[in-house]
């Protein structure tokens, strides 16, 4: 039997039901589970001791929404400065280029950010499946998150209406519906473990409106329930969506995909920044979720979210970096904290707490994405947790309430520990991985994707547009 014991924590919040919070005392995981937690000391013998005198410990935050390849694309001059629709368009010929090696790096990259900051478990959602290489993308990235140790969601995404038929992307990285559904039954057959405690579990994503036929929408709904399976997409992003779906489906985005069955319990959606409030009431009597993404709202200027009236609503609410190339991050703790601060520029009745925003990502997540053995501290539950030092400069002046200053001041070093499904993965803020090296492979990669996009398109993609 493997144990750790977690001794004399400045603060635990455990995201119980009951919202238990204590100091000092004990946390013990026996074999991947906890087994034990409380104010008092703990003196059982264990494999692992950790001091967590001056530390702050929290269940392990769970991503709900990223795009990991897009790692690979940040930050690009030409984009810096485009909404949602032009900055597609133009990461589209970028990401033609993608190969098997560079998704493989590019979750590395993603995982260990995201890990970092204090992540546990993340979904991705990719999309993008170029013609002409292997179609087993998703497959890198799943030996990426075990060869990093994380809780993984994988979702197999999918694009099948390309721009000779009325959608955004070009049609050399959209795919037909068999080819789509014979890999995602070779993926549901080789990799998704429902059981309690499961390490990987698949979801099904076509991207969005503009991007997938009605087809596929339907067949998605219909294999996944067949399947037990949950399914995601973005959905009511940006106001260009939105005057698509009206234009060529004489509906709003949620009307539209209500009509294909999608709004159920075991669906979760991206953004979901321009619905009213008869939507909002729609997801939440029915219990769907979404994954609210403030920094890409930001970036791409798509708008505020109305969180508060969604949770007020029962929709079940969660925290997603989205996409690198649109945040251009994959820190958790950073999300939670914009989450916090967007919210703030609304009236004050639709202000978030700093435990509110927590909650998205620790509870709030686990419910989006089917999970009740994850997301508190609780016994009986896996022993997914993330400690941080409150010891640092930047917490100076923030003892009155630990937790809060998690969310509040901005943290310039990794989580201490971060320990999944009961192994110590990053200890005293670093992890086994040799990240020089692993930096070099990704900027060489991105490097030469820029550089052949560049010469198949002709497009410069390092010239700034609407100034520097």
């Amino acid at each position: 039997m493997s144990r750790i014991l977690i001794n004399k924590p400045l603060l635990v919040a455990t995201m119980d039901d009951g919202q238990l919070e204590y100091s000092g005392g004990h946390l013990l995981i026996e074999d991947g589970v906890i087994t034990s937690l409380g104010s008092r000391v703990n003196d059982a013998p264990a494999d692992e001791i950790i001091d967590a005198t001056g530390m702050v410990v929290v269940p392990g935050f769970i991503n709900t929404h990223h795009h990991f390849y897009q790692t690979l694309t940040r930050n690009i001059p030409l984009m810096q400065n485009l909404g949602l629709f032009d900055w597609l368009t133009n990461h589209y010929e970028l990401w033609r280029e993608l190969t098997v090696e560079a998704i493989y790096y590019s979750a590395k990259s993603a995982i260990l950010e995201l890990m970092r900051s204090g992540t546990t478990t993340s979904s991705d959602h990719h999309y993008v499946f170029p013609q002409g290489i292997s179609g087993e993308l998703v497959d890198a990235q799943i030996r990426a998150a075990r060869e990093l140790g994380i809780r993984f969601h994988p979702t197999r995404g999918s694009m099948s209406l390309g721009r000779l038929n009325g959608g955004l992307p070009p049609d050399e990285v959209v795919q037909s519906e068999q080819i789509i559904q014979r890999d995602t039954e070779r993926l549901l057959a080789r990799y998704h473990d429902q059981s309690e405690g499961s390490m990987l579990r698949l979801a099904l994503a076509p991207c969005s409106p503009f991007s997938v036929t009605p087809e596929l929408m339907k067949s998605t709904v219909e294999f996944a329930k067949a399947n037990n399976l949950l399914i995601h997409t973005h959905l009511a992003e940006t106001l260009d969506e939105e005057k698509f779906c009206l234009n060529n489906y004489g509906k709003r985005p949620l009307e539209y995909i209500d009509s294909l069955s999608w709004i159920t319990e075991f669906s979760w959606f991206a953004h979901a920044v321009h619905l009213n409030d008869a939507e909002v009431r729609r997801l939440g009597d029915v219990g769907s979720g979404i994954s609210h993404c403030p920094s890409s709202n930001l970036r791409l200027g798509s708008g505020i979210a109305r969180i508060r009236e969604m949770l007020d609503a029962g929709v079940k609410v969660s925290l997603g970096v989205d996409g690198s190339a649109s945040n251009d991050g994959s820190n958790m703790l950073a999300e939670i904290r914009q989450a916090m601060l967007l919210s703030r520029l609304r009236d004050e009745q639709y202000w978030l707490t700093a435990r509110d925003v927590l909650r998205m990502a620790t509870r709030g997540g686990a419910a989006v994405l089917g999970r009740n053995d994850i997301g508190q501290l609780a016994v009986g539950k896996r022993a997914d947790l993330a400690l941080f030092s409150a010891s640092g400069i930047e917490y100076a002046g923030s003892g009155s309430d630990p937790l809060a200053a998690l969310v509040f001041t901005v943290r310039s070093t990794p989580v201490d520990y971060l320990i999944i499904d009961g192994k110590i993965q990053i200890c005293n803020g670093s992890s086994t991985l040799d990240e020089v090296k692993l930096l070099e492979q990704h900027n060489s990669l991105a490097a030469a994707m820029i550089r052949q996009a560049t010469r198949r398109s002709g497009i410069d993609f390092l010239k700034h547009k609407n100034g520097v």
